[in-house]
């Protein structure tokens, strides 16, 4: 569901771009001093690495055409808390929209509301901590993931919507628009309600302390996840380096959508704004559409693999030093504090 910068004006872009700088700023700020300890940092990387990887796979939505992947914003958010799954699902569409051109610049700051605000700071908070709140089992796990990850696409959807109608998109008529793109987040939000509760109950039944420790406001101090981090590890290798290999070819959602309303899932936008954006993403992005940037209509596996295993790997480490990052400050800022308290 990553809008292309056609998708928008600028000045929806822009002020887009400036909601979710501030959830960014909000999210920073809220996370306490001890909410990503040495123990939640490197799951906070490698989690993300593997929704990167998780990302590339589109799975085909029988009979429509279509197909979708997963956000991950609800598997980051049971697994680490909204906060640092937001930051988390930032730092995968920026790597995303920077090295691969996956989603425009412009259209980031939407891309970033609708993929991560919605689901971390709305439905897991709103839906999925309630269905567990009391105790984590693989059955409240499974019907949290289904109804948080369904009602976050279908809200994210939605915000597309409402983002075009805001942009004035007349190729996309609002009713028309909308009637089609909520039914097919539907069945895709399904499929990714799914998918993370096969995720989260694998992790939890590997290691309940990670998801428990969250439930319970606790730290992971003494909790062994050198077996757990090396498994997700390795099933984000494969599914980046080699699953990706069989990713459905039909166009996602938001595609299939616009072309069965536009009559073309690419509508075209003249501007300096989207000349400028497309311009800078061009030089930026070493591998646009996940293949080599040499590589024209040619589709090869090596580019796919290459992709994602580089992908996994700037996400792991943009995500972990973002989380790094603010451990430290907020460390320091706690130290300062009790000095001057003392």
């Amino acid at each position: 569901m990553h809008m292309a910068d056609a998708l928008l004006s600028p000045a929806v872009g822009t002020a887009m771009w400036a909601v979710s700088a501030g959830a960014v700023a909000y999210s920073a700020a809220k996370i306490k001093k001890d909410d990503l300890d040495d123990k939640k940092l490197p799951v906070m990387g490698v989690m993300g690495a593997f929704v990167f990887a998780a990302q590339m796979i589109n799975f085909t939505i029988p009979v429509t055409g279509s197909s979708g992947h997963i956000g991950g914003g609800i598997l980051l958010a049971a697994l680490l808390g909204e906060f640092p799954a937001f930051l988390t699902v930032t730092a995968v569409l920026l790597i995303q929209a920077l090295f691969f051109a996956d989603g425009g610049l412009l259209a980031l700051g939407c891309n970033i509301f609708n993929m991560g605000v919605v689901p971390c700071l709305f439905a897991y908070p709103l839906l999925f901590k309630p269905l567990v709140k009391k105790g984590l089992t693989p059955k409240r796990i499974a019907i949290a993931s289904v109804v948080s990850a369904v009602a976050g696409l279908q809200a994210g959807a939605f915000c597309v919507v409402l983002e075009t109608l805001a942009s004035g998109i007349t190729a996309l008529p609002f009713g028309v628009f909308a009637a089609l793109m909520q039914p097919i987040h539907l069945a895709i939000g399904a499929c990714e309600g799914l998918i993370t509760s096969a995720v989260l109950i694998f992790v939890y039944k590997m290691r309940p302390e990670i998801m428990e420790s969250l439930q319970q406001k606790t730290k992971m101090a003494c909790v062994p996840l050198g077996k757990t981090l090396a498994v997700l590890a390795a099933l984000t290798i494969v599914t980046g380096g080699v699953l990706s290999l069989f990713a459905s070819s039909y166009p996602d959602g938001l595609e299939w959508a616009v072309g069965k309303v536009a009559g073309s899932s690419e509508i075209e936008a003249g501007g300096g704004v989207y000349q400028a954006t497309g311009e800078i993403q061009s030089s930026t992005s070493f591998m646009p559409d996940y293949n080599y940037k040499d590589a024209g209509e040619d589709v090869g596996a090596s580019g796919t693999s290459v992709a994602g295993l580089a992908g996994s790997v700037l996400t792991f480490a943009l995500a972990g030093a973002t989380g790094l990052a603010i451990s430290l400050f907020k460390r320091r800022t706690g130290e300062k504090g009790a000095g001057a308290g003392a």
